[in-house]
C-alpha cells in the first residue's frame, strides 16, 4: 500500500485571469463576457439562474459604462500591477505549480483578429519568468469565463462554428510562445457549466434565439466547443509533444436523499448528465443517452463531416476538476434547497455548511475520486478546492481562519485515502483562490477564498495590501511535508 502523496506531487493554487487581474482596459485589452458581469449583492444565492441573467440591454448599459464600481471583475484584485509580489508570495508558501488562465482578449481584443496583441503577450511573458524565478510551474486554461465579448456581439458566441477558428489561432499563439515552460494545459475551464450560465461559458444571449430553441443552441454550442478542444488538443500534442492537456469539469457529485429506488435513479441521472462532457473528451464519442435526449427534445445539432473523427482521435491525457460540494437528489420538491458551485440541490440534512450555504463533504471528495478514477482510468488533477468565508482583518493584520484551515485539512486527509488506499493516480491540487479575488457567481469579493488577504471589500475600496492568514503558514507546512503534516 502506498502511504503517502508521491514524490512530485504538484501542490498549488489557482486562480482565473478575470477575477484576479483587472487592468481590464490596459495594454491593449478588449473587453471580455466578464468585463459586463454587474454586482448584484442582493441576490439569493439558490438563485443562481436570475444571478447569470444576462441581456442585449444589459450588455449595451455595461458597454456604455466604462467604470470599475459596479463591474468588480474589471478590477480583480489588480493582479495585472501586484503579480511580482503575489507570485513571491506563493514561492514562499512553497507552490510547486500555479493554474492561471490566459485572458484571451488581452490577447485577441476583439477575438478575431489575425495578428495578437504583443503588449498583452508580454505581460505574461513577465508572469512566466516570475514564476520561473519561483520554481513554480504554470498549469495554464485557455477558456476560463473571460471570451472577448466582440465574438459575442459579431458571431452569436460559441453557437457560431467562426469561433472555432479564433480559439485554435489563440491557442496556437499561446502553445507557440509559451510551450517550453508551460508543460500542463486546460481547454474549457468547467465546461458543464454552459446549461447553467450559457453566457458566461459560450457568450449565448438568451433574448436573442426563440425560448423553445434554447436547449438546441446551447447544445450547438457545446459541440463547437468540444470540435474546438480536440481541434487544440491536436495541435497541442504536435507543437508540444512532452506536454499534457486535459479536460475539466465541475464535479456536481449526488447522492440519493434516500433508498427509495427513484431517488437512487434521480442521483444516478443527476451524475450522469454531470459526466458526459468529459465523456466526450476522454473516450472520444457522445454517450448514447445523450443522442436519446436530442431524439426525443427534436434537437438538432449541425455536426459536420470529420467532426465524429476528430473527437474519437484527439482525446485528453489527464482530468481535473472543481470540487466543493456535494448535493442531495430528492423527488421530494419541498425538501430545502442548498447552493452550490452556480448550482443548487436539496440540502443533506448529514453535511454542515459554508456562510454561502455550500455543504461541506470531504467524504465526498474522496468518493468523487474514485468514481472518476474508476471512469476514465487517467491521471487526475484536483484544480479547485476551498472555502468561501468572511474573514476579519485584525488591527494587527492577521487573520485568524481556522475554519479554513479544518476545511482543508478534512479535505486532504479523505484525497490521501484516495491514492493511498483506493489507488487513485493523482497528479496534483491547486486550491481555489490562494489570494482573495472576485467570486465567480456573486462578484463579492467578501466572500474570501485566499491563504492571503487583500485588503479591498466589494465596492473596490481599500489599500489593495496583501497579508498573510493563518492558512497561509498551514499550508506552507504541508506543501513542505508533502501532505504529510496536517496539524
Amino acid at each position: 500500500m502506498i502511504n503517502g502523496f508521491p514524490e512530485g506531487f504538484l501542490w498549488g493554487g489557482a486562480l482565473a485571469a478575470n477575477q484576479c487581474e483587472g487592468g481590464y482596459a490596459e495594454g491593449g485589452k478588449g473587453m471580455s463576457v466578464a468585463d459586463v458581469a454587474y454586482y448584484k449583492p442582493d441576490v439569493d444565492v439558490t438563485n443562481f439562474k436570475k444571478h447569470n441573467e444576462v441581456t442585449s440591454q444589459s450588455i449595451q448599459a455595461a458597454i456604455a459604462d466604462q467604470g470599475v464600481e459596479n463591474y468588480p471583475k474589471r478590477r480583480g484584485i489588480d493582479f495585472y500591477h501586484h503579480y511580482k509580489e503575489d507570485i513571491e508570495l506563493f514561492g514562499e508558501m512553497g507552490f510547486k505549480v500555479l493554474r492561471i488562465s490566459i485572458a484571451w482578449s488581452r490577447i485577441f481584443p476583439n477575438g478575431d483578429e489575425i495578428e495578437p496583441n504583443e503588449e498583452g503577450l508580454r505581460f505574461y511573458d513577465n508572469v512566466m519568468e516570475e514564476l520561473a524565478k519561483q520554481k513554480i510551474q504554470p498549469l495554464v486554461t485557455l477558456s476560463h469565463y473571460e471570451m472577448p465579448l466582440g465574438l459575442v456581439e459579431k458571431y452569436g458566441g460559441w453557437y457560431s462554428r467562426e469561433v472555432i477558428i479564433c480559439f485554435v489561432r489563440f491557442a496556437r499563439v499561446l502553445f507557440e510562445r509559451y510551450g517550453r515552460q508551460v508543460k500542463y494545459w486546460l481547454t474549457f475551464n468547467e465546461i458543464d457549466s454552459i446549461f447553467r450560465h450559457p453566457f458566461t461559458t459560450a457568450g449565448i444571449v438568451m433574448d436573442r434565439y426563440p425560448q423553445e430553441k434554447i436547449r438546441e443552441v446551447i447544445y450547438q454550442a457545446l459541440h463547437h466547443q468540444l470540435v474546438a478542444s480536440s481541434m487544440v488538443t491536436k495541435l497541442c500534442h504536435e507543437l508540444i509533444p512532452d506536454a499534457k492537456i486535459g479536460c475539466m469539469l465541475t464535479k456536481l457529485t449526488y447522492y440519493p436523499y434516500s433508498c427509495n429506488p427513484e431517488e437512487v435513479l434521480l442521483a444516478q441521472y443527476k451524475n450522469r448528465k454531470n459526466s458526459f462532457y468529459t465523456d466526450v473528451q476522454v473516450f472520444g464519442e457522445y454517450p448514447r443517452f445523450i443522442l436519446q435526449e436530442w431524439q426525443h427534445e427534436k434537437i438538432t445539432v449541425q455536426i459536420e463531416e470529420g467532426d465524429l473523427t476528430l473527437l474519437k482521435k484527439h482525446t485528453v491525457d489527464f482530468v481535473s476538476f472543481s470540487y466543493y460540494m456535494s448535493f442531495a437528489a430528492s423527488t421530494d420538491t419541498t425538501k430545502e434547497a442548498t447552493a452550490g458551485n452556480t448550482a443548487t440541490g436539496t440540502k443533506n440534512p448529514y453535511l454542515e455548511a459554508s456562510d454561502w450555504g455550500w455543504q461541506i463533504d470531504p467524504e465526498g471528495l474522496r468518493y468523487s475520486l474514485i468514481e472518476l478514477y474508476d471512469r476514465y482510468r487517467l491521471p487526475l488533477f484536483i484544480v479547485e478546492n476551498g472555502l468561501g468565508a468572511k474573514d476579519v482583518l485584525n488591527a494587527d493584520g492577521t487573520v485568524e481562519d481556522d475554519y479554513r484551515i479544518e476545511y482543508f485539512r478534512r479535505h486532504i486527509e479523505e484525497m490521501k485515502k484516495a491514492v493511498c488506499e483506493d489507488g487513485v493516480e493523482l497528479l496534483g491540487y491547486t486550491s481555489w483562490g490562494p489570494i482573495d479575488l472576485i467570486s465567480a457567481s456573486t462578484s463579492q469579493i467578501s466572500k474570501r477564498y485566499g491563504f492571503i488577504y487583500v485588503d479591498c471589500d466589494d465596492f473596490g475600496k481599500g489599500s489593495f495590501q496583501r497579508y498573510r492568514k493563518n492558512s497561509f503558514y498551514w499550508y506552507q507546512k504541508v506543501i513542505a511535508s508533502n501532505g504529510e503534516d496536517l496539524a
